[in-house]
């Protein structure tokens, strides 16, 4: 469990969050072109303007998101040397916001609810969460979030990276569940220089990205790494040809959220021996519960 868990934060904390919480935003305000069928590439004088516009609206939609409670679902193959399903494991979560944070709730394994040991470790998880905030002194409170302001400094800084370290080009348009969509490959830019310690990463990665053309949101990614990528001097190592794939879907007319994540990685985890998965995260029943707005169903719950 341990292994798999590592083996998760480091795949969405640097390939997620290095590469596609900014990179694809930062075309998230493509402007609408007289000619969409015609491919062009997006000069440096029009993507510095977009990075530095979508770093606000991306913390704006973060914000939003803290609104809501939805269930998630993962379902996991592992597989052997030539690619042949080895074990299959589903793991439901309820996601819910305590006092700011969000927390996950394991609720069912393999499509059964949890025994009655492992219910209750997930409940004394959620407990301590709430005795540590309602615990917090004003000048604990004060602390974290100041860390939290200086945590959105640094996506901001680093999202201004982007613009060195791609080259975007528009290819199309293309319809994406009955809306249109610009169809953007961001690619890595000859000679770039990182000025930040995780900007490094930014070359190793090519993506191709799906804009919202009435939203100026990006809505689906595909997402590749072309090179392998390293972390720590023993701690991981995540192997060429890896792809990642995300949807997001519009939400009570007012946020863009997640619909899917498809992960299909090979790794290598410390002197641990090499992990070959693919992963299919969704994401339903989106519940607004600091508003008496009425909640529009994004998907229905999976068929049993």
């Amino acid at each position: 469990m341990e292994v798999k868990d590592h083996l998760r934060a480091v795949l969405r904390a640097a390939a997620c969050a290095l590469f596609l919480a900014f990179a694809l935003r930062a075309v998230g305000q493509t402007p609408k072109l007289s000619r969409p069928n015609q491919p062009r590439t997006l000069s440096p004088d029009e993507i510095q303007p977009l990075i530095r516009a979508v770093a606000e609206n991306d913390i704006a939609n973060d914000l939003k998101q803290r609104d809501y409670t939805y269930l998630q679902r993962e379902e996991e193959h592992k597989l052997d040397g030539r690619g042949k399903q080895k074990s299959f494991e589903t793991r439901d979560f309820e996601i819910m916001m305590l006092y700011g944070q969000q927390v996950r709730r394991l609720i069912a394994r393999n499509d059964k609810p949890l025994g009655p040991a492992e219910a209750a470790k997930e409940e004394k998880k959620i407990q301590e969460i709430m005795r540590k905030r309602e615990q917090e002194t004003p000048e604990q409170r004060e602390k974290r979030l100041e860390k939290e302001v200086r945590e959105r400094e640094e996506e901001r800084a680093f999202v201004r990276e982007i613009a060195d370290a791609y080259t975007f080009r528009l290819v199309g348009t293309e319809a994406h569940d009955g809306r249109e969509t610009y169809v953007l490959d961001a690619d890595p830019r000859p000679g770039f220089q990182p000025h930040l310690k995780d900007a490094k990463y930014l070359p190793k990665f090519r993506g191709r990205i799906w804009i919202d053309s009435a939203e100026t949101q990006w809505v689906k990614a595909d997402i590749e790494a072309i090179d392998t990528v390293s972390w720590g001097l023993f701690l991981a190592r995540f192997h060429k040809g890896s792809r990642i794939g995300l949807e997001l879907t519009r939400v009570n007319d007012e946020v863009w959220l997640p619909k899917s994540v498809s992960l299909k990685l090979s790794a290598r985890l410390a002197v641990l021996k090499s992990i070959n998965v693919t992963e299919e995260v969704s994401y339903r029943d989106y519940k607004k519960f600091r508003s008496a707005t009425k909640i529009v169903p994004v998907t229905p719950p999976p068929e049993k």
